[in-house]
């Protein structure tokens, strides 16, 4: 059994300058204000559109992040619609085999703190042992993944590859950043939207 904490992979090379110019040249064919472009128009520009709500403009481009994190956090993720995804597989994926180190991973849940809570840690520890100990149990009498995976629990670590436009990403930050959001979630979001305010200000650094 392994256990990890949670983190993400940008996919994609963020290039500010291309992205927010793309957007730009969009939004200003709304206006027919192409010939206004310059250097330094985009970010005034952009930051204009979105104080005013036109934010439709900013599905222009999109952005790429893996997420590795337990199956209970990617069923929120998934709620978002205007998105793409592709997530590990627990019915093709056997975790008894080699290539998983033949055992589960499972991430570490981040709402009990060592010293403090060692007696819900230890029962949720021995309770993810007793699931791997099963699941491999049951293929070793020959259950298929996709029958055993009935057992594995939301901890599970999964991978998830998401893609969203920069409208949605905005809509996506704005929920699962929250302090009413669950706290999984956020760990993982709080720190992928620092990222993005540091590489796309203009985009990000308003929420």
């Amino acid at each position: 059994m392994k256990v990890i904490e949670p983190y993400y992979v940008i996919e994609d090379e963020i290039d500010a300058a291309r992205i927010m110019s793309t957007i730009e040249r969009a939004g200003r064919t709304c206006y027919k204000s192409e010939g206004k472009i310059g250097d330094g128009t985009a970010e005034k520009f952009i930051a204009a559109i979105i104080k005013r709500g036109h934010e439709s403009v900013l599905e222009h481009e999109k952005i790429t992040v893996r997420f590795i994190c337990d199956r209970g956090v990617t069923h929120e993720i998934v709620r978002h619609r205007i998105a793409s995804f592709s997530q590990e597989s627990t019915r093709y994926c056997n975790y008894s085999q080699d290539r998983f180190g033949s055992e589960l991973t499972f991430i570490k849940p981040c709402f009990w703190k060592e010293g403090e809570d060692d007696e819900k840690i230890k029962l949720w520890s021995d309770t993810m042992a007793f699931i791997e100990e099963k699941y491999n149990k049951m293929i070793e009498l020959g259950v298929k993944p996709e029958e055993a995976r009935s057992i594995l629990p939301n901890s599970l670590k999964t991978e998830i590859v998401v893609t969203m436009n920069i409208r949605e990403w905005r809509h996506y930050f704005k929920l699962r950043t929250a302090p009413a959001a669950h706290p999984q979630i956020r760990e993982v979001s709080c720190k992928l939207l620092e990222e993005f305010k540091e590489k796309l200000p203009v985009l990000f650094g308003d929420i």
